[in-house]
């Protein structure tokens, strides 16, 4: 009963995580946004998100530097999955493109 308890507990937080992190893809969706502007606007909107995070954390220096490289890429995880499915990339060429998109 107590892994059950746990196990919705888990899956009620990961499924608020996933929404926030799709906020700037539906944002970008409404705005009918395409291609090298989509792709801007949800870089931003997720590098403005991590901003504001580690504005709240109070920090400063290299642990902010690291929690921005970290937030940025693992908000735009959701993201950049959707246009390498889109792209119909595999292989090598998937883990290239999604190293490059997280990094940008």
């Amino acid at each position: 009963m107590r892994i059950l308890i746990v196990l919705a507990g888990a899956l009620a937080l990961s499924l608020n995580a996933w929404a926030a992190g799709n906020a700037c893809m539906n944002a970008a969706a409404q705005k009918k946004l395409a291609g090298a502007a989509e792709s801007a606007f949800v870089h931003k909107c997720e590098r403005d998100k991590c901003e504001a995070a580690s504005s709240r954390k109070q920090l400063a220096g290299a642990a902010k530097t690291a929690f921005m490289k970290k937030c940025m890429a693992d908000s735009l995880q959701p993201f950049c999955e959707a246009r390498a499915d889109g792209k119909k990339l595999h292989g090598a060429a998937r883990n290239s493109f999604l190293n490059k998109c997280r990094s940008d």
